[in-house]
């Protein structure tokens, strides 16, 4: 079986003095680093709808107003190799046109390069799965791509 289409066609993080952050159509991932030896217990993750908090041994590393909402009941966060926190978040709105410009409303957003980069692979990535039997993991895409990209669905087949 090959690997889902966002493993193949790599990732477009968006760097912050703690880790980074990338999405893809349905989630969010926040990779935090913290202090080699971290173990589970130091953590507090706090994840809701709207709103992300994170501290490690009782210091706030994370929290805010999240972009935008998020399935509360899905949201995981794990410990790997007790150095770095992962937390992914669902998004509730799962269409290409809705490219996070940022991790919280007003912070860690993406500057204009990775911002553009990001969209033109959730683009890519709606292609993949309204066209299953093509490969598009190495694809460039070029012209409208905001905002999802054009519409095909009414086209007849």
């Amino acid at each position: 079986m090959s690997a889902p289409f966002e493993e193949r066609s790599g990732v477009v993080p968006c760097g912050t003095p703690w880790g980074r952050w990338y999405q893809t159509l349905e989630e969010v991932f926040i990779e935090v680093q913290v202090p080699p030896g971290t173990r589970a217990k130091d953590v507090r993750c706090n994840l809701q709808s709207r709103h992300i908090a994170l501290a490690v041994g009782g210091r706030e590393l994370l929290q805010g107003k999240l972009f935008d909402s998020t399935v509360t009941d899905e949201g995981t966060w794990t410990l790997e190799d007790r150095k770095l926190i992962r937390i992914v978040l669902m998004k509730t709105n799962r269409d290409a046109g809705n490219c996070w410009t940022s991790l919280l409303e007003n912070d860690y957003a993406a500057d204009p390069w990775v911002q553009d980069q990001m969209q033109r692979k959730l683009t890519l990535e709606r292609f993949q799965r309204e066209n299953p039997g093509f490969d598009f993991s190495g694809a460039e895409i070029s012209g409208n791509y905001s905002k999802g990209g054009p519409d095909f669905s009414n086209l007849e087949k």
